[in-house]
């Protein structure tokens, strides 16, 4: 006879000894609210990645739950066995969507994973360097300058060049050295540029005053980005300001379970866009991160009561072009184009018509639509790290989907891009990854410089 689903879970995390009570931390526990509708009916089995991977229940979302409520209950301990699928789950919340209940796992395992953290510390080195990036990097815009200047200069001196022919990437991990292969060239980070001047004014008459999220690896990475996401809101008479004092959107500490330094930033960034009445975002993973915020203060009324009047100023780049209207391109841009969900924009923020009509509203553009867009690439933050070999089969099912002769994948973040890069690498596809609003920037600089065409082909001929 098959085992039942309580005992495969609990052979898979074994029980302990005192069933009376919970087994997490008073604060910041699991909120029973959102696991009490879970009937572990199995809707949600095909829509997980590392469940179509292993077949594991304790790797599906259901099972995750039943794990997350075992504990709650007494039943389980926090444990590594606990840790280990808590961990291994990408956090897509592919699951929600596909949930008849809607039950919020992506929640559920962001607030196991900070008691697993506050009962299992990481130690050593994995500890020195986690600490290293999400407490003395991340969080520091003048820290991640310094790293743009200092990998500008790898890219630009030749040493990166060097280093290449050499070999030398041989002696790194072999996922390391595929996400050296398709580091994209860095530029001067948005910050930097508008140091001293931090209002940038719409280009015709103002019709409204949005405040930017520039990000902290998306300023350093894809700076590029940042300044098409200027370029388009601008063009589109908007007012842009980029507030002196913002900071990382804590999304990645979140996901590692560091929940008390994502609070902190979270304080920060409500403090720094405070008094500004939208917050644009070009990232899928920090907006979805924003509008969390409030998850983050459930035990603090005050600040909870803050972040909800925060969290919805937040807008992702293509839905308040959607919305507020934009003016579409006339030059054409002769592509064969096909559009990635992000998990965090589609399954996080319900946003996928929107920049899909941005891309197909510009001219020239063959939209191929793909299977399975709304599915993981294995990214997930950093996840493509700290488990590249899952990331790695998420990946390659992705890349199966991405239709024949596809010039440009586009998508709205940019751990996704840096992941589907690798993916088109790693199988020999030669799509260009972009991002939906260069697209819409590139067409409208066409559209410019077709307008200085003519104007000096009229002004000569008079």
């Amino acid at each position: 006879m098959a085992k039942s689903l309580a005992a495969q879970l609990e052979e898979a995390a074994p029980p302990c000894a005192d069933n009376s009570s919970s087994n997490y931390l008073l604060m910041d526990h699991p909120d029973e609210n959102k696991w009490a509708d879970c009937v572990h009916c199995g809707m949600c089995l095909e829509s997980c990645p590392t469940y179509l991977e292993t077949g594991k229940e304790q790797h599906s979302p259901r099972g995750r739950v039943h794990l997350i409520k075992s504990v709650a209950e007494g039943k389980l301990n926090v444990n590594a066995q606990f840790a280990d699928p808590v961990f291994q789950c990408l956090d897509c919340r592919a699951c929600t969507t596909a949930c008849p209940a809607d039950v919020d796992v992506g929640g559920l395992i962001e607030e196991a994973r900070g008691q697993v953290r506050k009962a299992m510390p990481l130690k050593g080195w994995k500890g020195a360097v986690s600490s290293f990036f999400l407490k003395g990097l991340f969080p520091h815009p003048e820290r991640m300058q310094t790293v743009s200047g200092l990998l500008k200069f790898y890219q630009k001196s030749g040493i990166q060049s060097a280093v290449r022919k050499t070999g030398a990437l041989n002696i790194m991990p072999a996922h390391l050295a595929d996400m050296e292969a398709i580091m994209p060239e860095v530029k001067q980070p948005v910050q930097k540029k508008y140091k001293d001047y931090k209002f940038i004014p719409a280009k015709g008459n103002p019709k409204a005053r949005v405040a930017m999220l520039t990000g902290c690896i998306m300023d350093v990475m894809f700076s590029d980005i940042n300044e098409s996401t200027i370029n388009v809101l601008t063009h589109n008479d908007n007012d842009v300001v980029i507030p002196k004092n913002q900071t990382c959107c804590g999304a990645l500490h979140v996901h590692a379970g560091d929940r008390d330094m994502g609070r902190k930033l979270a304080k920060q960034n409500i403090e720094a866009f405070q008094g500004e009445e939208k917050v644009v975002v070009n990232a899928a993973g920090c907006g979805c991160a924003l509008k969390e915020y409030p998850e983050l203060f459930k035990d603090d009324p005050e600040w909870k009561a803050k972040a909800e009047l925060f969290s919805e100023k937040v807008e992702d780049i293509s839905k308040y072009l959607y919305d507020t209207g934009y003016e579409k391109p006339i030059s054409t841009v002769n592509k064969k184009i096909t559009y990635h969900d992000a998990c965090h924009l589609a399954h996080g923020q319900g946003v996928r018509h929107e920049p899909r009509q941005l891309l197909q509203d510009i001219p020239g553009v063959e939209y191929t639509e793909m299977a399975n867009a709304d599915t993981c690439c294995g990214s997930a933050g950093i996840y493509n790290i700290t488990n590249p070999e899952m990331a790695g089969a998420v990946l390659e099912r992705k890349m199966e989907n991405v239709p024949d002769e596809i010039e440009m994948i586009s998508m709205g973040n940019p751990g996704c891009m840096l992941q589907m890069a690798m993916g088109v690498q790693k199988y020999g596809r030669r799509s260009e990854i972009v991002h939906t609003v260069q697209l819409l920037d590139w067409a409208y600089q066409k559209d410019q410089e077709n307008i200085g065409a003519n104007q000096e082909a009229t002004s000569s001929k008079g």
